[in-house]
């Protein structure tokens, strides 16, 4: 059983919400970055995003777009992302999500890149700038054995394209509690409650809400009506705060773990 189905299941057994928890692969460098990961895993996150360092982060507020750069410029590249799963997944069986755009993908190649990032031990994929009606065209796009495939909706997405959407997702769906770029610079939409019974109607897989969430009270309001909540720019934002320090890792868990005790308290 995929790492992703088998967490949510036991969550679900144990009444219990999902924590999941995003960072930029290689922010602010590859050790650095692996200490953070393990880190948020011991802290009991449990779901990991791995963000893949790009040039052109579209979907990206500025938190992430800088995250990138430092991972990139610290001589991250996709290859090493994948190194960085394989390591660890030397010690932890925490699931992996990457969250990528199709650029690097393309230049890897598709096949290719499946297959190194199951070999190394990744879950799933959330592909931000490829609509899922046009991945289902091409082995290639949509060949994703092993990697279960994330959906991401919106809520100005029409209901129809919802409902498709929420059918199809592998894994859990991404909502977005509200709408714009990553980053902790808004509050969570107030609609939430009805968007995730929404989706639930049709969805066979959790439904996880994420943008704007960056403080305790505004996880535990969102895991009252979601089966998971996502934090990531709060966290890539320790990550920046703390990038000249030697060890980061300590200041980034400690205000991970509110996060979670508070997500878990549901």
């Amino acid at each position: 059983m995929n790492r992703i189905t088998r967490t949510f299941a036991e969550l679900k057994q144990q009444g219990k919400k999902a924590f999941v928890a995003y960072v930029a692969a290689g922010d602010p460098d590859y050790d650095r970055s692996l200490a953070i990961l393990k880190g948020l895993a011991d802290a009991g996150a449990d779901v990991l995003e791995l963000g893949l360092p790009f040039s052109d982060p579209l979907a990206d507020g500025i938190v992430n777009q800088m995250a990138a750069e430092r991972a990139l410029k610290a001589g991250m590249t996709t290859r090493r992302v994948i190194e960085l799963i394989r390591d660890f997944r030397k010690t932890h069986e925490t699931p992996l999500v990457l969250f990528t755009y199709l650029n690097p993908i393309f230049a890897y190649g598709f096949e290719a890149f499946q297959a190194d990032a199951v070999e190394a031990g990744a879950d799933g994929i959330l592909l931000l700038d490829l609509p899922p009606d046009e991945a289902g065209q091409s082995r290639d796009f949509d060949g994703n054995d092993g990697l279960l495939r994330i959906r991401l909706i919106a809520p100005n997405t029409p209901e129809p394209r919802a409902r498709l959407l929420a059918a199809q997702a592998e894994g859990f769906i991404y909502a977005l509690s509200r709408t714009g770029v990553t980053g902790a610079h808004g509050a969570p939409s107030a609609h939430i409650g009805s968007l995730v019974a929404s989706l639930k109607q049709h969805a066979t897989v959790p439904v996880c809400v994420g943008f704007g969430i960056s403080t305790a009270d505004q996880a535990r309001e969102v895991a009252e009506h979601a089966d998971g909540v996502i934090v990531g720019s709060a966290l890539v934002k320790q990550v920046e705060l703390h990038a000249a320090e030697s060890d980061p890792v300590d200041a980034v868990v400690r205000y991970a773990r509110d996060l979670i005790d508070a997500v878990h308290s549901v």
